[in-house]
């Protein structure tokens, strides 16, 4: 009676799928300016001669679906990558370039004592425990391996963890060259060696799905031009094996983001690549994919509101300002938050002083800031020869920013942040070596932690919690890893981590007839 029950589900909902498209997916795809506004929801149809075939499809080349493309290949199967933009690479080639492990060879020079365990526990407490237990734990005990694989690829990094908020120890590598492009550009050589295609402004149109519920393939617009809907030449590629959603998020799709929190509207800018927006996990969400957590959005505290998109001034506060200085208010010129606490709570706090903040630290706290010279010369940073023209350029009071700086120092000295419990790091030393260097600090849309659930080995998953056979999804288009919110570093991992688990599986899934 429960088998005949579930299937009379399974037909009834399709069925409506089939007629009205889902009240959700609907309404996602009003919204959105980029997607095809007059474009019906019913199911795909399965053509009967397919235009290419490959055993396995990658929607996305970032970080999880070069991944995903390696390891299928490398597993035997044959691989095409499509890439709705003119340049691959999406958010993560523009990415900040850190990357978190748990029990890594640095760590161990640095005698920093992490495990896979410690990590899970910073991820659900940053998260307020909604992560889905089993894939973040997945990702904590995978971490120090993925970040070997990269190494193995060619990524090189800086001989030095950092610390970054929300995490109990130094556990992330940074990149030499400050950037997620030192990670994706290996990738991209490797996907080139093995022969796997990458097409370039090849718009997903649909996921093709059979009656029985298996993905069989894609339809796409070749020659696409960005963002121009419904632009280039349609196409058909067989899946013989599965495909693959590795899109990333909708940072920059404001309809759909401001569906799931209407405060996140136009007025706030994103970290974000003009491509970062909604439309295949719409599509995905079409295909009967449950949909986790999506109101969860994350701004990055790190932002300069004087640059567009990710700029380079994160480098001055992620080295320097949060770890070896302080962030005031500059109506006050008092700390208002642990500089290292986590993302959202750093962002709410900034939000909630009315202002834009002051990152400040001085000429020790620099040294390992990655383009300095730049920021300067941009007038993204600024740089004083005292604190007091600091405070008159930044517009705050100089007794207290003075009465700041010196408790701050004190505690610097006693090794306890007495007021909001920093975590100093272990060549922290007193704000005290002119010159001084400020940045204004505001939130900006960083990254979605929701998306289409998946299980452990990257399975999308349905409504019902039933793997969608032949459908995988991997990197910031999945959900509930994070919860609410994400800490620093872990989305490289996090792709790098199930782009792989994706590839293998998807390399071993029995071809369809």
């Amino acid at each position: 009676m429960t088998e005949l029950n579930e299937n009379n589900n399974e037909l009834t909902r399709r069925r409506f799928l089939k007629t009205a498209g889902g009240a959700g997916a609907l309404a996602g795809v009003a919204a959105s300016g980029l997607f095809f506004g007059t474009k019906r929801l019913e199911a795909g149809e399965i053509p009967q001669k397919w235009d290419e075939a490959v055993d396995v499809v990658i929607i996305g080349s970032g970080f999880a679906g070069l991944a995903a493309a390696i390891e299928a290949k490398q597993a035997g199967a044959s691989v095409v990558i499509i890439e709705k933009m003119p340049l691959p690479g999406g958010n993560s080639i523009i990415n900040g370039g850190l990357m978190a492990g748990a029990g890594t060879p640095l760590q161990s020079k640095e005698k920093v004592d992490d495990s896979a365990d410690l990590m899970y526990q910073d991820m659900v407490k940053a998260g307020l425990g909604l992560n889905h237990p089993d894939l973040a734990m997945m990702l904590a005990k995978h971490s120090a391996e993925a970040v070997a694989w990269t190494v193995a690829l060619g990524a090189q990094y800086q001989e030095r963890n950092t610390h970054l908020g929300g995490h109990s120890v130094p556990r992330s590598y940074y990149t030499t060259n400050n950037s997620g492009a030192g990670i994706v550009h290996p990738q991209l050589k490797k996907v080139k060696e093995l022969g796997v295609p990458l097409i370039k402004k090849c718009f997903l149109d649909r996921i093709l799905q059979d009656d029985d519920g298996r993905v069989k393939g894609v339809r796409v617009y070749e020659k696409y031009q960005f963002p121009k809907a419904g632009s280039g030449i349609l196409k058909t590629i067989r899946a013989n094996r599965a495909v693959i959603l590795a899109a990333g998020g909708f940072c920059q799709d404001v309809p759909f983001r401001k569906l799931q929190d209407p405060k996140i509207d136009e007025n706030v800018a994103s970290t974000n690549h003009p491509g970062a927006t909604g439309e295949c996990l719409i599509e995905a969400l079409r295909l009967h994919s449950n949909p986790i957590q999506l109101s969860w959005i994350q701004l990055g505290p790190w932002s300069c509101p004087h640059e567009k998109g990710m700029g380079i001034g994160y480098m001055f506060a992620l080295s320097a300002a949060f770890p070896y200085g302080v962030m005031v208010a500059p109506k006050t010129g008092e700390r208002f938050i642990n500089e290292l606490a986590n993302r959202k709570i750093r962002a709410d706090a900034i939000i909630k002083t009315g202002a834009w903040a002051v990152g400040i630290a001085d000429q020790e706290g620099v040294r390992r800031v990655g383009k300095l010279d730049t920021m300067l010369e941009r007038g993204i940073v600024k740089k004083f020869e005292t604190l007091d023209g600091l405070a008159e350029e930044f517009k705050i009071s100089r007794e207290a920013l003075r009465k700041t700086v010196a408790e701050y120092n004190a505690d610097v000295r006693s090794g306890k942040d007495r007021v909001f419990g920093k975590p100093f790091q272990k060549d922290a030393k007193p704000l005290a070596r002119a010159p001084f260097y400020g940045m204004h600090l505001w939130p900006k849309v960083h990254h979605t932690m929701g998306g289409v659930q998946i299980d452990t080995g990257a399975r999308a998953l349905d409504l019902y919690q039933k793997v969608i056979p032949g459908f995988y999804a991997a990197g910031e288009i999945t959900g509930g890893i994070h919860g609410a919110v994400r800490l620093g570093s872990v989305a490289v991992t996090d792709c790098i981590v199930f782009g792989r688990i994706a590839g293998k599986n998807a390399a071993k899934e029995r071809p369809w007839t």
